[in-house]
């Protein structure tokens, strides 16, 4: 299978973001130097005002993180949180890729205390990659049956990721043949169940703070989960079922149009896929989270600012729900005020900034932008497809030494002053901060792996700008 963007092998679109993209140049001044692929997707789109649509409903729902290592602490806070305007949380367990340090204990019982007292029902629960996902997608259904709740009532996201699990742990616990072969069987009696989620995610989360591009993020998510209708098509099973069951999970930055661009071209490269199944094309469940690699240990008051954009973005590109790192997460496990105060700043943008998802037509720039991020990820998808796919390019390194190219690149246009970060190369701060080591990896140990790989630990610009000055 190889379905395709465009009609004209992307020459068009290389044309219009040519074109597109050059006016960009006079709104971007400190990025004016370089023409690179790599320059044009960093400088992104136009930042000017884009055109609100009339009359359409906030889709984007906040989901707040649980991921407190005392199971006690986190339901007190997830309690606060849904009585305050989330809507939704978002269970993160220790040893996650998404953990960044912190996360609760991994077992049922924590789980369950966890869950004590969460109206299941009225709340959207998401469970992020782990180690575990696959069992704790049992814990829930015994914590389920322990409340008579049934499934069909839920709305929920397993989070089940086995390309960022393996990326983010450095591990899988039986190999790639074994897990093709076993998870559509393992995973049909949850269809049967009838329950309204997402099973399977392609999570790029993982892959955009260990510093991937955009464009890389976006071919990384599509072949995550392509291997997923791949995997039910030689099982023989129904790919327009499975395909209802398939989300994805990125990061967003404080670019606020480049962010808004990469949703959009995530939505249009997977009508193409799905259209080269025969399957209706849908909405896509897309879950986004602020980015950890923007966020700074010094002048952390400035993370509230980055979070903001990046929430702003997520509720004018209509994302399905929307995860707010606090703003003190580089220092350690974040407080109470600064899980509200992350919380309320994206309820002052939804009930007071009157926002809503942005009009589907596209301004020319845009326009050609987001179709350069199409062009540009489907080549990387190709790679990557080549490679053996998402799975097999990841063991053999192939995704890993990309990603430390681009990281390479991020390191100079720091170093070079073309990437500024506020309170640490813009009027620095002389606050240091609470701060955890460079990089932020799973703690779980490898010694209970199948196969292994080169780990992708996240690592934020600031620790990145450190370490290429050491060079």
């Amino acid at each position: 299978m190889n379905p395709s963007v465009t009609g004209d092998g992307g020459k068009g679109i290389a044309r219009k973001a040519e074109a597109g993209l050059s006016a960009a140049l006079a709104h971007a001044p400190y990025l004016a130097e370089g023409s690179s692929a790599e320059e044009r997707e960093n400088r992104g789109p136009d930042s000017s005002p884009l055109d609100l649509g009339q009359g359409r409903e906030i889709r984007t729902r906040i989901v707040q993180r649980v991921d407190d290592p005392s199971p006690n602490n986190a339901n007190a806070q997830a309690l606060d949180d849904l009585a305050n305007g989330a809507e939704g949380i978002a269970i993160v367990f220790e040893g996650a890729p998404n953990a960044f340090g912190n996360g609760l204990p991994v077992s049922q019982e924590a789980l369950a205390a966890a869950l004590s007292d969460i109206p299941l029902t009225r709340t959207h629960i998401r469970l992020d990659v782990h180690p575990q996902s696959r069992a704790s997608v049992d814990w829930l259904v015994q914590i389920l049956a322990s409340r008579r709740v049934s499934p069909d009532r839920l709305d929920i996201s397993f989070g089940i990721d086995p390309a960022a699990l393996f990326a983010g742990t450095g591990r899988l616990r039986m190999s790639i043949e074994a897990m093709h072969a076993s998870m559509p069987q393992s995973l049909a009696h949850f269809f049967a169940l009838g329950v309204p989620g997402i099973l399977l995610e392609a999570d790029g989360r993982v892959f955009h703070n260990a510093g991937a591009s955009d464009v890389q993020e976006l071919a990384i998510m599509l072949a995550s989960a392509m291997s997923y209708l791949r995997m039910f098509e030689e099982a023989r099973q129904p790919v327009l079922y499975a395909a209802a069951h398939v989300g994805f999970a990125t990061s967003l930055d404080q670019n606020q149009s480049r962010s808004i661009a990469k949703i959009r071209a995530l939505r249009r490269l997977w009508a193409r896929v799905l259209e080269s199944y025969s399957v209706p094309s849908a909405e896509p469940v897309i879950h986004a989270e602020t980015s950890y690699r923007m966020m700074t240990s010094r002048a952390m008051e400035t993370n509230l600012a980055r979070g903001a954009l990046a929430g702003l973005a997520a509720m004018e590109a209509g994302v399905s729900t929307f995860s707010p790192l606090p703003h003190t997460l580089p220092g350690g496990l974040p407080d109470m005020q600064a899980r509200r105060l992350s919380r309320n700043t994206l309820l002052v943008l939804a009930a007071e900034g009157n926002l809503a998802p942005i009009d589907a037509g596209l301004g020319g720039e845009m326009e050609a932008f987001v179709s350069f991020l199409c062009d540009s990820a489907w080549d990387e998808l190709q790679a990557i497809e080549d490679e053996g796919g998402i799975l097999r390019s990841i063991a053999a390194g192939h995704i890993q030494g990309r990603i430390a190219e681009t990281r390479r690149t991020h390191a100079d246009r720091l170093r070079e002053g073309r990437m500024p970060i506020v309170g640490t190369t813009l009027h620095p701060s002389a606050e240091s901060g609470r701060r955890h080591g460079r990089v932020i990896g799973a703690s779980a140990g490898a010694e209970d792996g199948i196969m292994f790989c080169e780990s992708l630990p996240a690592i934020r610009f600031e620790d990145l700008l450190e370490e290429a000055a050491s060079n």
